[in-house]
């Protein structure tokens, strides 16, 4: 294994706003990123342990904590020496029983495991290694808090962690200041300011003219008590390629596809009436819109959500609505919105805990989104590492406050991945599965029609 290059030094700084606000979030309930993929073939737990301390010398930010003042104010990453990502390596000990203990392990513990900010790191690891049909298998998860995290980082951070077992190299990568310093010239300033003022007057005014509905709640639960729950499902490599192919012929992305039939599936069970208005948000990945560019190598939280309204129609071909949202998300990130979103959060989130439940009341009373569809769509995970074959990279996200129902979309290994999680009791389990089940329906049978 590869270990000759140094780490980079961890540097203090302060949080962002964006980074604050989760940071926020996730005292109130737990917001975690987690990604997994499987490793095929015999791996030894001393080389999986050497290659985690060497991926955590390798990332500034997988070597911090967070403190703030007295008042909870001025959070800031503060670098902590010494102290490895802790590593809960599982031996499982029935011969066939790990295809979906992974799921379960998530479902149960991982996705509302806390992350302690307070001594950090600010991630954590697990290994669930078996006996498949074809030999030994290892699950790598890996468990890091939303506030240097999202899905393309969490899923990078197990590939690096896999090569690294390998033996192969991985550069260290370089500190980086804040993504707010970093949006391109006309988001800084009072030119940003203008982009962002006028889109909260479009939000407002769409909005006030369609009353979009949101996910229902089966019963409240107080936001301290809110917990996250998790569904696995997938399409296959043929399902898959048939509906990328669809989508070219007709003009929509699979993005827009995935969110059409999620808006669907939650207005079919909900019974609406056509004329319905429905806001989906998408997490835009603006890594490339940044100047400079950051890569997808490197560790922070690079996603702003920006809304879509959705009209349902029963009738109505799902061709159409998803060329629509397609077309709408291309266009808002054309203006930028994803800039002006996050702005919008440092002028009117909150700056402590003990300050944010108006915040977030408004959020979840009034708020335009409480479903999300993040798509970070076809990530170039090897299908063999090393002596290694890989399979079934993916991520999951946890919803703290910030949603109600939300599905995580990546295509790796001749799959796409499409997880589900949900704010238990807010949504039932029995209504979750049926609204999961239902967009995969939905969309198998649409890529079926397709011919």
């Amino acid at each position: 294994m590869t270990t000759t290059n140094a780490a980079v030094e961890a540097v203090p700084r302060e949080l962002s706003p964006l980074e604050r606000w989760y940071w926020i979030a996730d005292q109130i309930a737990p917001l975690n990123v987690i990604g997994r993929v499987r490793l095929h073939g015999p791996v030894s737990p001393d080389v999986l342990r050497s290659a985690l301390t060497a991926l955590q010398d390798r990332h500034p930010l997988l070597r911090v904590a967070i403190e703030a003042d007295d008042d909870d104010r001025r959070p800031r990453f503060t670098p902590v020496a010494g102290r490895p990502v802790p590593l809960d390596h599982r031996v499982l000990g029935t011969p066939g029983t790990s295809h979906d203990t992974w799921e379960r392990i998530v479902d149960e513990e991982l996705v509302e495991d806390r992350v302690d900010w307070r001594t950090g790191p600010l991630a954590k690891a697990t290994v669930l290694s078996g006996d498949g049909p074809d030999g030994p298998t290892h699950d790598l998860i890996l468990s890091l808090l939303h506030v240097v995290a999202d899905g393309t980082t969490v899923i990078s951070l197990l590939r690096q962690w896999a090569e690294l077992a390998a033996g192969l190299p991985v550069e260290p990568r370089a500190v980086l200041p804040p993504a707010e310093e970093l949006f391109p010239a006309a988001h800084r300033g009072p030119a940003g300011a203008v982009l962002a003022k006028e889109k909260t007057d479009r939000d407002e005014g769409d909005l006030a003219r369609l009353a979009p509905r949101r996910v229902d709640a089966d019963r409240p639960v107080p936001f301290e008590r809110r917990r996250t729950r998790f569904l696995h499902r997938s399409l296959d490599g043929p399902a898959l390629d048939r509906l990328a192919a669809a989508c070219r012929a007709r003009g929509a992305t699979v993005h827009g596809v995935l969110a059409a039939a999620m808006v669907h599936a939650v207005a079919v069970d909900a019974r609406v009436p056509d004329g319905t208005w429905y806001s989906i948000g998408s997490p835009v990945d603006f890594r490339g819109d940044l100047e400079p560019p950051v890569a997808p190598d490197d560790v922070g939280s690079y996603v702003a959500t920006i809304p879509s309204f959705v009209e349902h129609a029963a009738a109505r071909p799902l061709w159409e609505t998803a060329r629509e949202i397609s077309a709408d998300l291309r266009a808002r990130k054309a203006r930028g919105e994803q800039f002006s979103m996050i702005r919008q959060i440092g002028e009117a989130g909150p700056a402590t805990v003990t300050g944010s439940m108006p915040f977030v009341r408004h959020l979840d009373e009034k708020g335009p989104i409480n479903f999300c569809l993040s798509n970070i769509g076809r990530f170039p995970f090897p299908d063999a590492v090393g002596p290694w074959r890989a399979s079934g990279a993916q991520f999951v996200a946890g919803l703290s406050v910030v949603g109600t129902f939300v599905g995580t979309v990546n295509s790796s290994h001749d799959q796409l991945a499409w997880n589900f999680t949900y704010a238990e009791g807010m949504v039932s389990d029995e209504r979750a599965a049926r609204l999961a089940d239902r967009c995969v329906r939905t969309v198998l049978d649409l890529v079926r029609a397709a011919g």
